[in-house]
């Protein structure tokens, strides 16, 4: 693998894993000298992250890490069980024999790294499970937008999995058997019930998500403005 492939494929990773923070600057003079490429190759890469929806590029500023700002939010959790369901509804019905083995190797590799809580490999690699059926389905169009959604998706997801309490440590090992249904339904062909066990998939992950971008709430102790009129 040369030096612009492995900085591609490191560069995906540390976003998704927000090892590089979402909003980020990313700086010409530094991203070279850590990966030994020149900075031509490294604009050929950065306008390459940019179509894929990691990166964007904004005029006489650089390059930034795509940011995950509320209007984002809003509209990923719109779109997504939309995009979802579709696709697993078209994978149910074009998937072939190869694509269908590389999901069970994903799978079998997602279901270590997820009962080792493994935070970022099991993230990536459920990643690159949704990927794969987006691969089955064989539409350009809605592969686009998953890829561009997976994303997002994938950062959310660090929360989802480093489980906090047994409640958590349940939901994990729910997806993963929901992860097998899934691949059960494509491999039968069965659209309807591949659409349906991948909402309820994405409804068991959409509230510990939705947990990232939603602010704690505020210590019971603060100032009631309303019965301290005078506080400063």
């Amino acid at each position: 693998m040369n030096k612009k492939t492995l900085c591609v494929e490191d560069l995906r990773k540390r976003i998704l894993s927000q090892d590089i923070a979402p909003g980020s600057d990313l700086d010409e003079v530094s991203l070279s000298q850590r990966y030994g490429i020149s900075r031509t190759p490294l604009r050929e890469i950065l306008h390459r992250l940019a179509g894929d929806g990691y990166v964007r590029l904004e005029e006489n500023r650089g390059a930034k890490v795509v940011s995950m700002d509320l209007s984002v939010m809003r509209v990923f959790f719109q779109t997504a069980p939309l995009v979802y369901s579709s696709v697993a509804r078209q994978a149910a019905e074009n998937r072939t024999g190869r694509q269908l083995d590389d999901l069970k190797e994903t799978q079998a590799a997602f279901t270590i790294a997820a009962k080792a809580r493994e935070t970022e490999q099991a993230a990536l690699l459920n990643h690159r499970f949704h990927e794969i059926i987006g691969e089955m389905a064989q539409n350009p169009y809605l592969f686009a937008s998953l890829k561009r959604m997976l994303i997002d998706h994938t950062r959310l997801s660090q929360t989802f999995f480093r489980p906090h309490s047994e409640a958590d440590v349940g939901r994990v090992s729910k997806a993963i058997d929901q992860h097998d249904a899934m691949i059960s339904a494509i491999e039968a062909r069965e659209p309807s019930l591949a659409i349906d066990l991948t909402l309820q998939h994405w409804d068991l992950s959409r509230d510990q998500i939705e947990n990232y971008v939603r602010p704690d709430p505020l210590p019971l102790d603060v100032i009631s403005m309303k019965d301290h009129k005078n506080a400063v």
